[in-house]
């Protein structure tokens, strides 16, 4: 599987911006897809997941009820809808595709694709 990761810009604070991961492969339905997100100085950290089998969706506490993940199999993409854009969401952000056990789920242990990742910035 091959990610493209797109979307990122420059937005003012309170603003919004849509990524999309692309992939390719047959089999991009059968994977969970994620985005991470690293800040200068700072560790990759866990933003947001799709998965598979019970199309769960789950959050990093500072993206839940601002963010939204969703998934568009037949168009192989993946999307990370971002609303009330803060200065700390200014990152690179990466979309990371694998089949994660629930334990690795928010983790970069659980994923074994990477995209290249696109940078956002949010600032005035």
């Amino acid at each position: 599987v091959q990610l493209q990761a797109s979307g990122g810009g420059l937005v003012q604070p309170g603003g919004s911006l849509r990524l999309s991961c692309a992939a390719s492969g047959r089999t991009f339905s059968s994977y969970a897809v994620a985005w991470f997100r690293q800040a200068p100085g700072k560790e990759r950290e866990f933003v947001a997941v799709f998965t598979v089998n019970n199309r769960r969706t789950y959050f990093a506490d500072n993206a839940e009820g601002r963010f939204t993940i969703s998934r568009d199999n037949a168009k192989n993409t993946v999307y990370l809808q971002m609303n009330s854009l803060k200065p700390e969401d200014t990152a690179v952000y990466y979309c990371a595709a694998g089949k994660p056990i629930l334990t690795y789920i928010r983790t970069m242990r659980g994923y074994e694709y990477w995209g290249q990742g696109t940078q956002v910035t949010v600032s005035s």
